[in-house]
């Protein structure tokens, strides 16, 4: 997978990590260093953890799904960005409070659930991990260290969710789309 592929999924992924963090930093504008770092570290780690997972399992079955591989790479894809758009018109924005870290494991599970299925499709496809893994990592530590800072700063405007859902979620179905036309048309 080329490089600037790599980028665009990364971003589309840390798209829900930075709305949490947006939401984080809304909730408790005084508490904006703490919470950057922590929603930091916890969703960057989480993303780049469950990318690696999801490659894993990819690999174990990976005999088994070699001859379709390309269609669930663009079902994961487009399924994960459809939903997020989708969400993204039936949420209203809540603010988050990352004081307990029952709530923010909580929250670092559920953004990088998508990471886990992006892993999946990496394997499938067999792309390897190393350059992915890092960059998925360090875009959602950098976008969800800023998301705090802009939640801080903005105060409560819902719409600003709303269009980063929308647009991760383009990316991802994107990328899908792309994927599936590349092995359609080879």
């Amino acid at each position: 997978m080329d490089f600037f592929s790599v980028i665009l999924i990364a971003i589309g992924l840390s798209m829900d990590a930075f709305a949490v963090s947006v939401s984080c930093g809304l909730g408790k504008p005084e508490e904006r260093e703490k919470n950057s770092w922590r929603a930091a570290f916890f969703f960057g780690g989480f993303q780049a953890g469950m990318t690696a997972l999801g490659w894993a399992l990819g690999q174990t079955f990976a005999h088994v799904i070699e001859p379709i591989d390309h269609w669930i790479a663009f079902v994961l894809l487009a399924g994960i960005g459809a939903n997020m758009i989708k969400e993204s018109f039936q949420t209203e924005c809540k603010t988050t409070d990352l004081n307990e870290i029952k709530m923010l494991f909580t929250l670092s599970v559920a953004t990088s659930i998508d990471a886990l299925a992006v892993g999946i499709s990496f394997s499938t496809l067999g792309y390897a991990i190393g350059l992915p893994i890092p960059l998925i990592g360090c875009t959602t530590f950098l976008f969800s260290l800023a998301g705090v800072h802009i939640g801080a700063s903005i105060g409560n405007q819902t719409s600003l969710k709303r269009w980063v859902d929308i647009l991760g979620g383009v990316i991802l179905i994107g990328i899908g789309v792309k994927i599936l036309l590349e092995h359609l048309l080879a």
